[in-house]
């Protein structure tokens, strides 16, 4: 989930504790593979263990697609069991897109795909009231955003004012038009891609759109052995365009899903830890070198995640470890660096870093 698959901050770089049901690929354990009816369907979705195994094979089908981002694809987990949205940075061609696509194919998921571009209109993702002439009025005409998981592609080649049409929709989950407000599907996802901000053409994402993103998680060039996977793929006549021939298949229901999204919900918390969070969101609004720190929303955001990164565990109750698992993907966008910090080439990461390592652990 960040810039290296082996930072102790990715969820898929080490197997989840106390659980035998392991986040990384290479860890998780086989599982029934019975997709006669198009998905997987688990007969009590008051069985936890059947969803969490489900949850995982999740990550098997889009291991057919894409190599070596195991770290990532569990990002996209947390973020759908917290019931948050993701925002993926990288450069280009490093398999961003393919790897939603993939993604929400796993899921059995309606998906739609929105390129955004400088010319593009709110109207374009929101949708607008269209004049109908035979009925002699006006009618709404849903926009993409109308789906339960949107790839907002290449999100910041786009004005301010086009991504803010996607605030109501990401935090309220509805769109509001002409003084009606049109509930979204439930699951709902927004994955955004972005290129990283020093490019030419892009615009920097807003804060408040920034906030509204659960992760923000970095995909980083693969290594040496997993391009040399992915080279393999092609050579042997893989085609991202046809993720059926890939063997892509759906792995989960929409039932399971909002299941699974809540027993995550479920898991316990103590009041220390809570402490710990505020503690750790109070020592971000006090460093030296952080002009905002992080708000109350953050906080609710990383307790949501360590949530789900427990049950993705199969813990009943969060621990310091789950939050400080998640709190550099959880924040990292949130905080705006002082100018002379950003001079002196201190990054966000760093901050929080040493944040963690300077805040006391309750016991």
């Amino acid at each position: 989930m960040t810039e290296s698959p082996e930072s102790p901050e990715n969820p898929g770089s080490e197997p989840a504790p106390g659980t035998t049901a392991a986040p990384s690929s290479t860890a998780t354990p086989p599982v029934a593979d019975d997709r006669s009816s198009g998905s997987a369907r688990i007969a009590s979705t008051d069985d936890h263990t059947a969803l969490r195994e489900a949850m995982h094979r999740v990550r098997l089908e889009v291991g057919k697609a894409v190599v070596g981002q195991d770290g990532t694809v569990t990002g996209l987990l947390i973020a759908l069991l917290s019931r948050g949205h993701v925002l993926l940075e990288g450069v280009p061609g490093v398999a961003k897109t393919l790897l939603v696509r993939s993604f929400s194919r796993a899921l059995g998921l309606d998906t739609h795909r929105v390129q955004f571009t400088p010319d593009l209109m709110p109207g374009d993702v929101t949708g607008s009231l269209v004049y109908d002439a035979r009925a002699g009025g006006f009618e709404f005409r849903p926009g993409p955003v109308f789906t339960h998981v949107l790839l907002a592609d290449e999100i910041n080649r786009t004005p301010p004012k086009t991504q803010a049409a996607l605030l109501e929709a990401m935090e309220e989950r509805q769109v509001s038009s002409d003084g009606v407000s049109r509930a979204l599907p439930d699951p709902f996802l927004v994955a955004a891609t972005q290129n990283p901000i020093e490019h030419e053409g892009t615009y920097t994402l807003p804060e408040a759109q920034l906030d509204r993103f659960l992760l923000k998680l970095v995909v980083d060039l693969p290594g040496r052995d997993a391009e040399v996977a992915v080279l393999r793929r092609h050579a042997q006549g893989f085609d991202p365009r046809r993720l059926d021939e890939a063997g892509v298949a759906p792995a989960v229901s929409a039932g399971d899903i909002l299941a699974a999204q809540r027993a995550a919900a479920s898991v316990a918390v103590a009041d220390d830890v809570l402490g710990y969070v505020v503690d750790l969101a109070r020592a971000t609004r006090q460093s030296p070198s952080v002009q905002l720190g992080v708000s109350p929303r953050a906080t609710t955001g990383l307790l949501a995640a360590a949530k789900a990164w427990a049950w993705l565990g199969g813990y009943p109750a969060i621990t310091p470890d789950h939050v400080q698992t998640m709190l550099v993907p959880v924040w990292r966008h949130r905080i705006r660096l002082r100018p002379e910090a950003e001079i002196e080439g201190v990054s966000v990461d760093a901050i929080l870093t040493s944040v963690l390592q300077q805040t006391r652990v309750p016991i």
